[in-house]
């Protein structure tokens, strides 16, 4: 999450350099070749992430009515192997790949947003509930057939999760009389929280990746003034 210059980008059509950190595709696989410091105790981060997508969609939605945001689910399901030189991990499974693109920054357009992403026994489900500037909201819930077809469905009832460590608001949604339980917070700050959730979807149990993101947070001066210990300012 290191931020950098205009100067360290380099991008074509097949690939993406920023620093010196990259993506490239080989053949049908996104990989991604790591050489950071992390923040904010400093240590080398290394290694090589493999992406390889088992559906792909084409299309991306709008995220409001103007189209200033748009998000594409690229590869709701894919292979991942994960191979870290520095610290001396590895590991594989099954993955997800999307994207945010806009015209304007995220905190002009969004008060806040939940997103999640489950694998279910054939399809991923991903949900989407924002809150944009204006005040007006938006939901999205998506069923993605193993071919990239996407449905769009009826959203399940909002669930209320237990707040962060920073007192972030969680929600998600659940089947009807169901419950969601977070069974693991990978990253927790102050405007960004992210958890790994058991939850029950159109009838199936499943494990979900869950995000919540507070831009109203994100605005907040002392939270500006607290963004460079974690994602440090290089150029």
């Amino acid at each position: 999450m290191t931020e950098r210059g205009r100067a360290a980008l380099d991008r074509d059509a097949g690939s993406l350099s920023i620093g010196s950190s990259s993506l490239h595709w080989d053949g049908d696989t996104l990989v991604a070749t790591i050489d950071e410091v992390s923040a904010p105790i400093p240590s080398r981060v290394r290694g090589t992430v493999r992406l390889t997508p088992q559906a792909l969609v084409a299309d991306s939605l709008a995220l409001d009515p103007g189209g200033r945001h748009r998000w594409r689910p690229i590869a709701p399901r894919a292979r991942v192997e994960v191979t870290m030189d520095q610290p001396g991990v590895s590991w594989s499974g099954t993955g997800y790949l999307d994207s945010n693109a806009g015209t304007e920054a995220l905190e002009d357009g969004f008060a806040d947003w939940d997103w999640s992403r489950a694998h279910l026994s054939r399809d991923t489900v991903v949900l989407y509930d924002g809150v944009r500037r204006d005040g007006s909201s938006f939901a999205l819930a998506l069923r993605i057939a193993p071919d990239g077809t996407v449905e769009h469905v009826d959203a399940p009832p909002r669930f209320r999760l237990p707040t962060s460590g920073w007192r972030m608001a969680r929600g998600t949604r659940v089947d009807a009389g169901e419950t969601a339980t977070v069974a693991r917070t990978w990253e927790d700050s102050p405007f960004y929280v992210r958890s790994a959730l058991r939850t029950r979807l159109f009838g199936e149990a499943c494990d979900a990746v869950h995000e919540s993101l507070s831009l109203d947070r994100f605005r907040s001066p002392v939270v500006r003034l607290m963004l460079p210990f974690r994602m440090p300012r290089r150029g």
